[in-house]
């Protein structure tokens, strides 16, 4: 028997958590997505080579970090896949 919840999200076409699961790893597959945070790990490993020695380094590393995390919420969201 279903709750009044459970009929209102399937009569709202709301996702299934397991839809909601194959939504998260298609946006996690995709080239947009894999790139951007590769590049975003690439940039944030780069402060660290190179030593962070002044107020720029710090600014790259939260851009970096900001970005990667950008990326991280959006993987999370279930409205984006």
């Amino acid at each position: 028997m279903l709750t009044d919840q459970m009929k209102a999200a399937t009569t709202t076409g709301a996702m299934q958590p397991s839809e909601t699961k194959r939504g998260r790893l298609a946006k996690i597959l995709s080239v947009e997505w894999l790139g951007q945070t590769i590049a975003s790990v690439c940039w944030i490993a780069s402060v660290f080579s190179y030593g962070i020695s002044s107020t720029g380094d710090w600014l790259q590393l939260m851009a970096a970090s900001a970005w990667l995390l950008a990326n991280i919420a959006s993987a999370m969201n279930s409205d984006s896949s």
